[in-house]
């Protein structure tokens, strides 16, 4: 990959184009590439910190030759079993949420707007609760995924025009989320303690215990959406200017909206399979990424890195705070988005909008 400034002084925000193959160039601002950078630096850093951090960490001197397959059994055993599966599935399913965030956010013009807004993850909790009830050594993750796929069923059939209509689609997320939400109480009442306390865990989110088979799920799920989220990049970028706009840009309102649905409601969907209904991460990473940009567009790739390294991080505090350390990582993020909404009404108060 190469890059190229392509704007001269003067003629607006400076831009390079971005050469990712020999056909394939893309005209990036210079702001949106340097903070791109710096988040991979960061997530990178992040990555480094949980597996070497903590009582059961990797000697950060060893951690080389651990991960080329050459370091101490014990090294080995906690990166292929304990901290390896584990991060894998934070950064796997952290942009997922970033992404699925960035795209619903984007085609709803709502930055409030998240798939938790239509009811995936409590969709995907009632299905793990009804799994844990009815089907004991049935994977609680597949009933998550279920669940949150029937959710997304709900809400299409009951807006009665699929996802076009985003008022409708909130209207609708908000009763499916309630009705869930009931169901998952009542779960939680009527079976044993010991499945309840782990039912419980699961459902706050939690990535312990996570497996190679969670991070394939969140992975694979990630791999197959990108690409998609990747082709409807212009048109939502174009989507932001108008309706009428965006048909003579030739872009397709409509089209656009649904698939964007379609690639949020999925990837959300895996994120959950593999780590549980994490709550806040889709809607505060596509904020962070726009508000540090200060650029207009989806920031599909910026929302991403963003909440791989919201997720980290936050599993980071979860093994190694002291005394909240048995806490889910779920509890983490659910603290961090109650601050950054408290910014926001904060914020919005003092502009006299409320």
């Amino acid at each position: 990959m190469t890059t190229h400034p392509s704007t001269r002084a003067g003629s607006g925000p400076r831009r390079y184009r971005v050469a990712i193959g020999p056909a394939l160039h893309v005209r990036v601002q210079a702001r949106t590439l340097w903070t791109g950078l710096a988040l991979l630096v960061l997530v990178a850093a992040a990555c480094v910190a949980s597996l070497t951090v903590g009582r059961l960490g990797i000697p950060l001197s060893s951690l080389p030759s651990t991960l080329g397959g050459q370091g101490a059994s014990i090294d080995a055993f906690v990166l292929e079993r304990l901290r390896g599966p584990r991060l894998v599935v934070a950064l796997a399913a952290g942009a997922s949420f970033g992404l699925s965030g960035a795209l619903f956010q984007s085609v709803t013009r709502n930055p409030l707007g998240s798939p938790d807004v239509i009811g995936i993850a409590p969709g995907a909790g009632a299905g793990a609760a009804l799994v844990a009830l009815l089907l004991p050594s049935f994977p609680v993750a597949v009933g998550a995924a279920l669940g949150a796929v029937l959710a997304m069923a709900v809400v299409h059939v009951s807006t009665g025009t699929g996802f076009r209509n985003p008022t409708r689609l909130v209207v609708a997320g908000v009763a499916v989320t309630a009705m869930a939400t009931a169901f998952i109480q009542y779960i939680v009442y009527a079976i044993e303690r010991d499945q309840a306390t782990v039912l419980s865990s699961y459902l706050n989110g939690s990535l312990t215990a996570r497996s190679w088979s969670d991070a394939a799920t969140a992975g694979v799920v990630l791999l197959v959406c990108a690409p998609l989220a990747a082709v409807l990049s212009r048109p939502l970028s174009a989507s932001e200017l108008g309706r009428d706009t965006a048909a003579s840009l030739g872009a397709d309102p409509d089209r656009t909206f649904t698939w964007s649905v379609v690639a949020a409601v999925a990837l959300s969907a895996g994120a959950v399979a593999a780590a549980g209904p994490i709550s806040f991460i889709a809607l505060t990473a596509p904020q962070i990424a726009r508000r540090v940009t200060r650029g207009t567009g989806p920031h599909l790739t910026l929302s991403a890195l963003t909440g791989a390294l919201l997720l980290v991080a936050a599993d980071i505090a979860a093994q190694n705070a002291p005394v909240f350390e048995k806490l889910p990582v779920g509890v983490w993020t659910m603290a961090l988005g109650g601050l950054y909404l408290g910014h926001l009404l904060f914020r919005e108060w003092r502009k006299g909008l409320l």
